[in-house]
C-alpha cells in the first residue's frame, strides 16, 4: 500500500483499542490495519497547512509568516488565559476567536506520565487525551469560554504539573492514580469565577492504545536530519508512530510535512 500528502494531526475513534487514521487529499489510512507491518516514510517537501506552499515549517504545521499572521496560531491557542473574545477584543480576527473562544471548554486532569492539568474545548473530549497518550482522565470544570478555563489552569497549575513526560508516556512507565481523589482535592483552588462550574459527579474515562510493544528508550525521527526511514511498526500512542527499533514518530509535530507512505 502506497499513500502520498501532506502529514496532519491523526484522527482517532474512541474504541477498545482506540482508532487512528493518516488522512491524505485523496485517500485514507486506518493505521491500526498496518500494526506489525513494515512502513516506509519519505520527506518529499514542506507544504504550510495555511498557504499550501513549499516553504520550511516554523510551528504547528505553518510557514514562518503564516504563523504569525493567521487566527489560528494567536497566543491564546497555547495560552488559553490570554483569550479576550469574551470582551469584544479582537486579536488578529474577531470572527474567529469568538467562534473557537466563546463555547464551553472543560479543564480536565489527565495521566498520561503523571497527573496533569490541562483545557481543551469540550468538542474535543476524548481527542484530546488521546493525543496526549492519557491512560485516564476526568473533567474538573466545564465552563462558558476559554478565558475562565484558562484562568483555571493557571491557578491549578500551581499545585500540579501542567507537562507530559513524552519520553515515560511512550516508554509506558505510568502508575494509575486517583484522579477523583486529586480532582477534589483541587476544588479549593478554582478561582472564584469559575467554582460554580465544578463537577463533582462523573469518573475517570479509561483510554486503551494500539499498541504491541512499547520502546525501551525512545529515539525521535526527525524528517529534516533523517529524509528516509523504514522500520516495522509497534504501536500508536498519542500522536506518535511506535517502531520496533525504539524509533518514534511525532505525527502531529511534522504537521506541513509532504510524504510518502508505504506499508508493506
Amino acid at each position: 500500500m502506497q499513500y502520498e500528502g501532506v502529514l496532519q494531526k491523526m484522527p482517532t475513534e474512541m474504541g477498545d483499542p482506540i482508532q487512528y487514521f493518516l488522512i491524505f487529499e485523496n485517500d485514507f489510512l486506518n493505521v491500526n490495519q498496518v500494526l506489525d507491518q513494515k512502513l516506509e516514510l519519505r520527506f518529499l517537501r514542506f507544504q504550510c497547512l495555511n498557504c499550501g506552499e513549499d516553504r520550511p515549517i516554523f510551528r504547528q504545521g505553518f510557514c514562518r509568516s503564516c504563523f504569525f499572521e493567521i487566527p489560528a496560531a494567536g497566543d491564546w491557542i497555547m495560552k488559553p488565559e490570554l483569550s479576550t473574545a469574551h470582551l469584544n477584543q479582537e486579536d488578529r480576527d474577531l470572527e474567529y476567536e469568538k467562534k473557537v473562544q466563546l463555547q464551553p471548554h472543560v479543564v480536565y486532569l489527565a495521566n498520561s506520565s503523571n497527573v496533569k492539568v490541562g483545557v481543551t474545548r469540550k468538542s474535543q473530549i476524548p481527542t484530546r487525551w488521546i493525543d496526549q497518550g492519557a491512560h485516564e482522565a476526568i473533567e474538573i470544570v466545564e465552563v462558558p469560554n476559554r478565558y475562565l478555563a484558562g484562568i483555571t489552569e493557571v491557578a491549578l497549575k500551581e499545585h500540579v504539573s501542567d507537562k507530559t513526560n513524552w519520553r515515560k508516556m511512550l516508554t509506558n512507565t505510568l502508575e494509575d492514580v486517583d484522579l477523583v481523589a486529586w480532582r477534589d482535592k483541587l476544588q479549593p483552588f478554582i478561582p472564584g469565577e469559575a467554582a460554580g462550574y465544578f463537577i463533582g459527579t462523573n469518573e475517570e474515562t479509561q483510554l486503551h492504545f494500539p499498541v504491541l510493544q512499547y520502546p525501551s528508550r525512545v529515539k525521535s525521527l526527525n524528517l529534516d536530519k533523517t529524509p528516509v526511514y523504514e522500520g516495522r511498526l509497534k504501536g500508536i500512542k498519542g500522536q506518535y508512530l511506535l517502531f520496533e527499533d525504539n524509533t518514534v514518530f511525532n505525527v502531529r509535530g511534522s504537521e506541513g510535512y509532504y510524504v510518502s507512505l508505504r506499508a508493506f
